[in-house]
């Protein structure tokens, strides 16, 4: 039997994640621990601005169901995945980073002289303006906008659950927050192995009792599924 793995990123991601798993090889089991609740944005908070960051591609999403223009604009993406849907939503300049916020403030920065006029980071409540405030500290103006909340799942999926159960599996964690909402469902972890997708991502998870912990070279889908490959080998062997 191919090796159990759960998804527990928010969709539509998890469903690409899944793809690529059973591509690879693997069971793949649907179980995201997150789910978007988008709560708007207005056209006032573009006002002057040619530059939008997205931390995520749940940020583009969420821009684009506001039903606004992206052609004129700068996307500032996080990440390939990101990237990738910014020019999906057809941003005409995208720039593609390869880490995770810090890594992406730092890319600004070097840019800072191509730069006009505010930058807007669109996110999730959450996120609470953390990127603004580094960007406002190295003297750029900054602003942000709430376009989205995230809501936690109470529990694993049935499937995910007797996944578990039987072991061994493992488990994909891609943010902090859905680490965070697996622990609070109070699942047995113990059989499973867990690989996060950043040491931020691998927080909640440090007193939780697992069979092992990996963590992603780089906070992306790549170096996810390499990390996965080893912990697969090690749980094989």
């Amino acid at each position: 039997m191919n090796l159990a793995v759960i998804v527990t990123r928010t969709q539509p991601g998890a469903d690409e994640t899944a793809a690529r798993l059973t591509a690879l090889g693997y069971h793949a089991i649907l179980s995201p621990m997150l789910s978007i609740l988008e709560t708007g944005l207005a056209p006032a908070a573009l006002e002057g601005v040619r530059d939008i960051i997205f931390t995520s591609a749940n940020g583009v999403r969420a821009f684009g169901s506001a039903r606004l223009p992206a052609s004129g604009f700068t996307a500032w993406c996080v990440g390939p995945s990101t990237a990738t849907a910014a020019r999906e939503a057809g941003f005409d300049q995208v720039v593609e980073g390869d880490g995770d916020a810090s890594d992406l403030a730092r890319l600004i920065l070097t840019a800072r002289a191509e730069l006009s006029g505010p930058l807007l980071h669109i996110a999730n409540d959450a996120a609470a303006g953390h990127l603004v405030a580094s960007l406002k500290a190295a003297g750029l103006d900054a602003r942000f906008a709430a376009a989205y909340q995230t809501v936690a799942a109470p529990s694993l999926s049935a499937g995910a659950l007797a996944a578990l159960a039987e072991g061994p599996a493992i488990l994909l964690i891609h943010s902090a927050k859905g680490a965070e909402a697996l622990v609070q469902s109070g699942a047995a972890l113990d059989r499973a192995a867990a690989i996060a997708i950043s040491a931020p991502a691998a927080v909640p998870l440090e007193k939780t009792p697992l069979a092992g912990l990996w963590i992603a070279a780089r906070p992306n889908e790549d170096a996810l599924m390499a990390a996965l490959e080893e912990a697969a080998t090690s749980l094989r062997a």
